[in-house]
């Protein structure tokens, strides 16, 4: 977790991928942390993606470096609507809680993968797992 981890630090605009109906839909997010050896995202409960993975919880994450090194993330979510993971997130990223407050009446969803699968793959061919977890 800790390689995988310092990527998404290091390369902090990844694009996350859901499933509406049969297609497919990606954006970029910028909040990852891990939290109790998960790793978890936010997300706007108003938001599209939010409703896709209401409804299909496989996701894919993708980012990449400068040296021509990427890894792609595979899993399902959960969801985790304790508080404290709510508090962990703004402590990490204060700018959520902005945005995420009472007077914008947005409300923020905190999710984290289970059965997840974390590889690495560079320009040249290769491949290393970083991490995987329940699958």
């Amino acid at each position: 977790m800790e390689e995988l981890m310092q990527f998404l630090k290091e390369n902090p605009v990844f694009y996350f991928a859901t499933v509406e109906g049969y297609l497919p839909r990606v954006r970029p997010f910028g909040f990852a942390m891990e939290y109790n050896g998960r790793l978890y995202f936010a997300i706007g409960k108003h938001k599209a993606a939010y409703k896709q993975i209401l409804d299909n919880t496989n996701i894919e994450v993708c980012t990449a470096n400068s040296k021509g090194e990427w890894i792609r993330i595979r899993g399902t979510v959960d969801f985790d609507n304790s508080p404290e993971v709510q508090e962990k997130a703004f402590a990490y990223m204060p700018q959520l809680k902005e945005l995420y407050a009472p007077e914008t009446g947005k409300k923020l969803a905190m999710v984290y993968m289970d059965r997840i699968s974390a590889r690495l793959f560079s320009m040249d061919g290769t491949e290393k797992e970083l991490y995987r977890q329940g699958m």
